[in-house]
């Protein structure tokens, strides 16, 4: 004969299955997709400006911002840029100095420096990755290099969410 007790457990139990079992059920089939956040601005009227900018660390836990970003402006070319901006004091850009970008396919590509004659603060270095973003592949990462003032070395690492977020920018904006 079966204690009431150790029904009462054997009940709690394969109703804690079955919970567990629908949690993660809703968890991997019900969940939606991971959505991209881009943002539009209005520069002017009829330009407009889309980017995408997201917060990493490089190898020495130094923060910095990340943003590709394309302005359309009518009659125009469009070019993709690649902002990268330090917090101030930390680390000055050297320029002129193309941006070194390595592929997890082992491409090395560079991008020109947009700065090469003033930059609107040494914290902030700006490059034309146009041609560049025509060579990638949107499921690899890539590590972003070039040496700051003093022989400073910066390397930081984009994962692949984040390729895969500039690539919508890329081919889903209409120019």
């Amino acid at each position: 004969m079966v204690h009431p007790i150790q029904r009462y457990f054997s009940l709690l139990l394969t109703l804690g299955r079955f919970l567990l079992v629908l949690l993660l059920f809703q968890a991997t089939f019900l969940t939606p997709p991971a959505v991209a956040v881009l943002r539009q601005h209005q520069d002017a009227p009829g330009i407009m400006r889309y980017h995408s900018q997201e917060s990493l660390k490089d190898e020495s836990g130094r923060t910095w911002q990340v943003v590709l970003f394309k302005k359309i402006i009518p009659g125009q070319s469009t070019r993709l840029n690649l902002r990268l901006v330090g917090f101030p004091g930390m680390a000055d850009f050297t320029h002129p100095q193309f941006l070194e970008i390595a592929t997890a396919g082992g491409k090395l590509l560079t991008a020109p420096d947009v700065f090469a004659q003033e930059a609107p603060a040494p914290n902030v270095g700006q490059y034309d990755v146009t041609d560049v973003f025509a060579k990638l592949q949107a499921d690899e990462s890539l590590i972003l290099s070039i040496s700051l003032n003093h022989g400073q070395p910066l390397s930081l690492t984009i994962p692949k969410s984040l390729v895969s977020e500039w690539q919508l920018l890329i081919t889903e904006i209409e120019t």
